[in-house]
Order: structure tokens, then sequence, then C-alpha cells
């Protein structure tokens, strides 16, 4: 299916060190975008920039992305572009990340006055233009084999973090902590341990032994709940119905997920009241405003009818 989505972005990095760092994911197409920036990746000289598919776990099997995608850094003593790179590519569930390995020479980001690191800050503009989309959600979604088709999601990812060195970089961390076997973040692993404490037996039944694949499916679970305690007013309709496709991923998995699915409902049924209740507000306060302009004008009048004659009035 042949497609053109567009958007550019700024990503401004605060404290640029050593450590891996990744952008705000995007919306570009039908599927999120994120930019990983990093210095001593394949070349230990240079700082790396990635494009990838933040999202690629809810995409179907066989999905692929053509793109073009364009990178710049921002000379900030000149406003001018330090350097540019663009590239097409595609995108699929064997390579959901390319880049550029050789961005800048560290030597050059670093140097005194050069304009591109100021402050500790860098600065980033990017543009993603997708050329045309294979495999959409949708399609999973209506298809009959569902159920099979997660599994050679999972089958095939397991294959991809095993066999494609690139993915491996991207993902690996200086520090990880294994809660009930499963090797997380040390931001997330207290989240961790609280889903286990309330729900012991949330894995019992999932099979996937490659520690990788298991960290994804854990990633993929606390990403579900931290986007369900948003606001109502941060969660849109979309947002709900990718997170029951999440749940539906997550059960074919083996998780068990039904308190889970309780407390969508109740989102569910949370942001339909609060749609309605803001709905009724908007009539009130023209209810409301009509009343003021009517209780105005009728104040206008009553003082007109009551204010003292003038002696002229009277002779």
């Amino acid at each position: 299916m042949a497609k053109s989505d567009e958007k550019h972005f700024v990503w401004e990095i605060k404290n640029f060190s050593s450590e891996r760092c990744y952008s705000i994911s995007v919306m570009v197409g039908d599927c999120k975008w994120r930019v990983v920036a990093g210095p001593k990746g394949c070349k230990e000289d240079y700082l790396f920039l990635y494009l990838e598919v933040a999202d690629f776990q809810l995409l179907p099997y066989g999905w692929r992305r053509h793109v073009k995608f364009l990178f710049s850094i921002v000379n900030q003593l000149s406003q001018n572009l330090a350097v540019r790179e663009v590239t097409q590519q595609w995108f699929d569930q064997n390579a959901p990340i390319w880049g550029f390995e050789e961005m800048i020479p560290l030597a050059e980001l670093n140097a005194k006055d050069s304009g591109v690191l100021v402050d500790g800050d860098l600065i980033i503009l990017a543009r993603v233009q997708v050329l045309e989309v294979i495999g959409t959600l949708d399609e999973s979604i209506q298809s009959n084999g569902l159920l099979n088709k997660t599994q050679e999601f999972l089958g095939t990812l397991n294959e991809s973090i095993q066999s494609n060195g690139l993915l491996n970089q991207t993902r690996e961390v200086e520090e990880i902590i294994d809660v009930n076997g499963f090797q997380v973040l040390p931001s997330q692993a207290e989240s961790v341990r609280r889903i286990f404490e309330k729900h012991p037996d949330i894995a019992v039944g999932v099979q996937v032994k490659n520690q990788h694949l298991r960290t994804t499916l854990m990633n993929f679970l606390v990403n579900v709940i931290e986007t369900m305690c948003q606001s109502l007013r941060e969660l849109s309709n979309e947002d709900l119905v990718e997170v029951d496709i999440a749940l539906t991923y997550l059960k074919n998995a083996r998780f068990k997920v039904d308190w889970l699915e309780k407390k969508l409902d109740q989102v569910k049924e949370n942001k339909e009241k609060e749609l309605s209740g803001l709905v009724k507000l908007q009539e009130i306060e023209q209810q409301l405003h009509d009343l003021m302009h009517k209780c105005e004008t009728k104040k206008s009048e009553v003082l007109s009818i009551g204010a003292p004659l003038k002696f002229d009035d009277v002779v």
C-alpha cells in the first residue's frame, strides 16, 4: 500500500554524556518513531544516530516501511547545520532500526567553541518521511489468525534479537536487574516488583526462554500500565484501542492480564463519563452565559426605571 507521511521535529538533549539516549516517540504514518543517539557505537570515535520504529512489537508479521529520513546537528553559535545526513531504507521486523554510525567525530563534537555541544546540550533536527507501507495494524486485527500471527511475531523477534547485532547493540544497557526471572532496567525494577507483589502468577504460563525477548515483553507490559496511568485528558480513544490490542498480544504470550483488562474497562467507562460530562458542562456553561446576559439586560432596565428624574423632566 503506497502512502506518504512526513514529520519534522527538534530533539534537544540536555547534559549529553556517554549514555545512550532516546528521543520521545513521534507518530509518523501509522506507527511511532524515535531517534537513538550515543557516542562510541560501532565506530568508537564517532557519535551515532539511528532511527527506530518505537512500537514495532505492535505491527503485524511481515510488516515493512520504506522511509526517507534526515538528521542534522545544529551549530548553536551560528544557527547553521554542523552536519547533515540523509538516506532511504526499508525497515522491517528483522531491521527495525537504521542510521548513521559516523554522524560526527567526537573530537569535533567536544571541541571548544565548535558550537555543537554548548553547556552540555546537543540539538538534533530530524525529518522522517514514510514513503511506502506494507502490513498495517488494522490488517493484523482483521485477520482470522491473530494468535498464530502473534506467535510468528514472537518467534521472528526472537530470531532477530539473536542474529541482528545492531538491534542487540541498541538494546544493551550497562546495568540490568533480575526481577522474578525478567531482566529489566533499573528505572523499571520497582514497577516490575510491584506488579509481581500484587499479581504473583502473572507470568507462570509464559514459555518464552530468551532473556532479550522476556525483557521486551515485560517492558511492553510496564508501558501499557504507564499509559493507563495517564490522566483521562491525556488519553485519547486511539490510545485506549492501542492498549486493548497490546493486551491481546500479552495474553497470546501467556501473561495473565485479566485484572488489567478489568482496569481498562473501568478507564474506558470513566473516559465515556468524562466526555459526556464535558458535553453537559458545556451546555450548563452556555445556559449560564445566556442567563448572565439576560440578568445584565434586566438589571440595566431596572436601573433605568429607578433612576431619579431630572429637573427638566418634571417641569
